[in-house]
């Protein structure tokens, strides 16, 4: 583990129930609660403000439009939602046509395109595993399928000079990356890196070209670089599902904690945490 590198875990805050969608952003730290149904800013010092509660579902993968607007995914009926900037989060997307199940992270481009991922498959029921859809979701709402056959497309990043989308597969251990043509759509389908063993979750991008995962079976964060070299694994006090680069400088791992990824471990128990550990590299790219 790198010197600079602590794993030593700071308690940012508590309370929460399953927290996804983690992003830093205008000088906060930006998160989204499956179960409490509500959208949370997070100052340095721990201050949370609930920006949106009450929601009519589970909102998941959050982030901005290139004009500042917010726009975050409604899981359950697999809508994308922005701020209609009166206190109401409006459709801009119905995903319903490429989903076919929950949507969950996803990742806006420098002009407004979004790329959404979904479970493919009933996965609190345990049903039987499907590949799913990435959509490719316009600035003006339109939709179009973006790649086919992936194995639960979650966290994503946009590398800094925007040519390349890397998609993690939770149920293929790896990660797939592919050149963003000058229209958005997605070529060149090749793996990125495989990390046998894991799941990989929500993940973010650093300015040595790492992707810092949480593994969703390990407990665990883990840096991988492009092949597969995993240079960190660092045990976290709860299971965790996702995770951020953010601060001032961008060196503050935002790692979101929860008992488990089932409703039945999570949902009204407020029993999940969000830790901070300090790390060498900033963050880089999108989100």
């Amino acid at each position: 583990m790198s010197s600079e590198t602590s794993n030593e875990w700071k308690l940012l805050v508590d309370g929460v129930d399953f927290g996804e969608g983690p992003r830093w952003h205008d000088g906060a730290f930006w998160y989204s609660d499956f179960h409490q149904r509500s959208i949370y800013r997070v100052t340095a010092d721990g201050e949370r403000t609930a920006m949106f509660s009450g929601l009519d579902d589970r909102p998941s993968g959050m982030g901005w439009m290139p004009d500042g607007t917010l726009v975050v995914v409604f899981m359950m009926s697999r809508r994308l939602m922005r701020d209609n900037g009166d206190g109401t989060l409006v459709e801009h997307a119905d995903l319903s046509a490429i989903a076919a199940w929950h949507c969950n992270d996803m990742v806006v481009d420098a002009v407004g395109n979004i790329y959404v991922g979904n479970f493919g498959f009933d996965l609190d029921s345990r049903s039987e595993f499907q590949t799913a859809d990435l959509a490719l979701v316009r600035p003006d709402g339109s939709t179009e399928v973006a790649a086919t056959a992936l194995a639960f497309p979650n966290g994503s990043v946009i590398t800094p000079d925007g040519n390349t989308l890397i998609v993690g597969q939770t149920f293929g251990g790896d990660y797939l990356a592919f050149t963003i043509n000058s229209d958005g759509t997605l070529t060149d389908r090749r793996q990125w890196a495989e990390i046998p063993g894991t799941m990989p979750d929500g993940c973010t991008l650093d300015a040595a070209g790492g992707i810092w995962f949480s593994d969703a079976i390990g407990s665990q964060v883990v840096r991988v670089e492009e092949g597969g070299n995993v240079t960190h694994r660092v045990a976290t006090p709860q299971m965790t599902f996702a995770c951020a680069l953010g601060g001032d400088d961008g060196r503050t791992l935002h790692v979101l904690c929860s008992p488990g990824s089932h409703p039945d471990e999570s949902a009204g128990k407020a029993a999940g945490a969000i830790y901070t550990m300090r790390v060498e590299h900033p963050h880089a790219g999108r989100p």
